[in-house]
């Protein structure tokens, strides 16, 4: 039987349980996911006792996703290079890290060599973004309050060439945009877009919509929500987990609906 959870703090607002139990029932397999609150204080306790607690894995959100690097030390090589990872798995009596937003992002992201790309923010989820394009694209622009961050994106996507900006730039002329800073950072930048002539993946669910989201509707663009990538690396934790064989795009939209 799988036992999980998401871990992480603030973590009431998580949409992971519902999805996680939908898609146990949908596979018709025991399994139990619950949300735990998990800060990086008490992380290191947990992290130590979780194997005694006949755990199966742990999708891990904010403040763990760096913090668990620390005390894995089996960790896949994209994790390495994003320095990020969401999902602990067991095997054996030994945890192992990977990142499946950053297979999320493999999946949602639809690019030439020449898309102009923009990422708003340098945090864990931007470096699976950056990492999911490296090699892709030639170029990313990314938009940060701490340009120090740059190194670490850099890291994450080897094969391009990555320029900082400021975070009140143009974003009229991007095909892609990625836009992964906590609620509310980039609401007073909004109204800045004048045109949207590509796709916006806005990587919250919640608030939603944001004020970004609502300029970029406005304007005719094309959005992929935090919803659309929280199912999109859900199914790969649920494949994890379970062992389990499926249909993604069956399962895609069935847990879309559910939430």
């Amino acid at each position: 039987m799988i036992k999980a959870a998401v871990l992480g703090s603030p973590i009431t607002h998580s949409l992971s349980p519902k999805l996680h139990k939908k898609a146990y029932e949908i596979l018709g397999i025991a399994g139990e996911y619950t949300a735990v609150d998990v800060d990086e204080k008490t992380f290191p306790n947990f992290y130590a006792e979780s194997l005694k607690g006949g755990w199966t894995g742990f999708s891990l959100t904010m403040p763990l996703k760096e913090i668990v690097i620390r005390y894995c030390p089996n960790i896949s090589e994209t994790v390495f290079r994003i320095n990020s990872a969401n999902t602990l798995y067991r095997v054996g009596n030994e945890w192992q890290a990977t990142s499946t937003d950053h297979l999320a992002f493999e999946n949602l992201l639809q690019v030439s060599a020449d898309s102009r790309v923009a990422i708003i923010g340098g945090g864990g989820t931007a470096r699976a973004a950056a990492g999911a394009l490296n090699s892709k694209v030639a170029n990313i622009d990314v938009l940060l309050r701490s340009p120090e961050r740059l190194v670490a994106m850099a890291r994450a996507a080897p094969d391009v060439l990555l320029t900082h900006l400021e975070m009140s730039t143009d974003l009229n002329s991007y095909d892609l945009i990625i836009q992964s800073t906590p609620a509310h950072v980039f609401d007073g930048y909004a109204q800045n877009l004048k045109s949207a002539r590509g796709v916006l993946v806005e990587c919250l669910y919640k608030p939603w919509p944001t004020a970004l989201v609502n300029r970029y509707t406005e304007l005719g663009g094309r959005v992929i929500s935090g919803r659309d990538l929280l199912v999109e690396q859900a199914l790969f934790q649920i494949e994890i987990f379970s062992g389990e064989t499926f249909d993604f795009d069956s399962m895609r939209t069935q847990l879309l609906d559910h939430i």
